[in-house]
């Protein structure tokens, strides 16, 4: 498919009544491995773990390294790949056109809680330079309402993510992330707020089910950095039982 089929597949299954569920990887071995199975129907890149992989802290990666590996993985599969590009590197526009010139063709872009102004034009400067490549890139645009709330009353984020929630999605975005561990009751109150199949969750530890989630109308989970984790704790579990005088299991399959 050529990128703007990609993009428009993308967005299809951001409408779709079925949850989007996307397994995040952080380099080409595991966008394959994870392209490989039948249910994939996107890939999502995580940034938390493209960073670890190359010893930088979470959002602290120059946008040239992050680019070259979300290039990478998006020319290594036959799927949509959404990447996560931080907060824009100080240029979304141009983050977003070298993005989509990279073949990615959606992507989730935080706030940081910064003035509302400031992170709605980030929005339109994302949707402004995807129109320009004539891409409908799939921006799923991240409010940190909860996960930088500090110890303010949960309602206070729930209003916090519902406005800005609303001024994203007016602005061309086509869903929220909204990060943190939601309860029924906080999803329900974020979708009725923001829209149905508009928001976007992860899922954490302790957090609802995707089925659960879809049917209070969530369009997407992703899993951010806990696929990567999974993945090091098995290579550290063997590599403990090799150090022990284990052998290596048989019939791994080759994924690699």
């Amino acid at each position: 498919m050529t990128t703007s089929a990609k993009a428009q597949t993308l967005v299809d299954l951001y409408d779709a009544p079925e949850i989007l569920r996307v397994v995040n990887v952080w380099d080409v071995v595991s966008a394959r491995a994870v392209a490989k199975l039948p249910e994939t129907k996107a890939i999502a890149t995580a940034g938390h773990g493209i960073a670890a992989s190359f010893g930088y802290e979470d959002g602290t990666i120059p946008r040239d390294i992050m680019l070259d590996m979300v290039g990478r993985i998006a020319t290594s599969v036959h799927v949509p790949v959404t990447a996560d590009l931080d907060d824009g590197y100080d240029d979304a526009g141009e983050t977003t056109r070298l993005a989509i010139a990279a073949g990615v063709v959606g992507a989730n872009v935080e706030d940081r809680l910064k003035p509302l102004g400031e992170s709605v034009a980030v929005v339109e400067a994302i949707v402004k330079a995807a129109e320009a490549e004539g891409v409908p890139f799939a921006l799923n645009a991240r409010t940190d309402a909860f996960v930088r709330a500090g110890g303010r009353p949960v309602e206070q984020s729930i209003a916090d993510a519902i406005q800005r929630g609303r001024a994203f999605i007016d602005a061309g975005a086509t869903s929220v992330f909204v990060p943190g561990i939601l309860d029924a009751n906080v999803t329900r109150q974020l979708v009725e707020g923001i829209g149905e199949r508009k928001v976007s969750v992860i899922g954490l530890p302790g957090a609802l089910s995707a089925a659960q989630y879809e049917k209070l109308g969530v369009a997407r989970i992703s899993y951010g950095p806990l696929p990567q984790r999974a993945a090091l704790t098995a290579l550290q579990e063997l590599a403990a039982s090799l150090y022990k005088g284990g052998v290596v299991p048989e019939g791994l399959p080759a994924l690699n």
